[in-house]
């Protein structure tokens, strides 16, 4: 059986790490390489960076960010989103260290693109990310973090995700991001494709929350943010509550599974 993950989100905004609430309301961190650091030391299963600025500001991915973290040594699998236009920018984030691409403003701004990054690097790779909610209908809508406006998930995505481009789908409940106990569900019952693996992100805070999403046979992973801040080593506390389901076993600080 294939073990399920607990991935580490790391939020970036104006080259800091923040605190983010429904991605409009931000609280300082600090520098994002050293919370890299530490989820690296907890026993992160992946460590997922997501740059929510760089594409509005049409400045590409953050590369100087890039190299701080990989100075760092990590041994932890490092995910980076933000700001990628082209499959040359997403084959030169791999190389300043990350291990896989998450891509968001380029499934709306050109789709087209994501086979070819796929034909790059692989599409074991790429990963979708997806700031989803429900409308009034009942329906998943599609958020655009740039302008704030969602719209009805259309067949362009949904056939896009099922080309085997995209490896895997980041599914963002924007709506209670930074929410105790917020992460809505449905989410994941309505997503329109049954055969990619789904992680899970967005008011993820409780051990039980996290057996319940992790449960579901689409969910291969799950990610937290802003709950990892609040108490040293929360990923391991996770880990240690989550005995019985198939992930990644806890590790303490010097590395031994427990």
């Amino acid at each position: 059986m294939l073990r399920k993950r607990v991935a580490g989100v790391i939020t970036v905004k104006d080259g800091w790490a923040v605190q983010s609430f429904g991605y409009g309301r931000y609280l300082p961190l600090g520098r994002p390489e050293i919370l890299a650091e530490n989820l690296d030391r907890w026993g992160a299963d992946e460590i997922v960076i997501q740059c929510i600025d760089r594409a509005k500001r049409e400045l590409g991915p953050d590369f100087a960010l890039l190299e701080r973290v990989s100075r760092k040594g990590l041994a932890t699998p490092l995910i980076y989103g933000g700001g990628i236009r082209d499959a040359g920018e997403a084959v030169a984030v791999v190389k300043a260290g990350a291990d896989r691409v998450c891509i968001d403003a380029l499934l709306h701004d050109a789709p087209g693109n994501i086979d070819a990054i796929a034909d790059r690097l692989g599409a074991q790779a790429v990963i979708a990310s997806l700031p989803l909610s429900v409308d009034g209908e009942g329906r998943l809508a599609w958020l655009d973090y740039r302008t704030k406006t969602s719209a009805p998930v259309d067949d362009r995505l949904v056939v896009l995700l099922g080309t085997g481009a995209i490896s895997e789908a980041l599914v963002i409940d924007w709506l209670h991001e930074g929410q105790p106990h917020g992460f809505d569900e449905t989410l994941l019952a309505r997503f329109p494709v049954d055969d990619i693996p789904l992680i899970a992100f967005g008011g993820l805070s409780e051990p039980g929350q996290l057996r319940d999403v992790l449960q579901s046979p689409r969910v291969c992973a799950v990610a937290v943010g802003n709950f990892l801040n609040y108490r040293e080593h929360a990923i391991h506390g996770f880990k240690v509550h989550l005995g019985g389901l198939p992930i990644r076993p806890a590790v303490t600080a010097v590395g031994v599974s427990v």
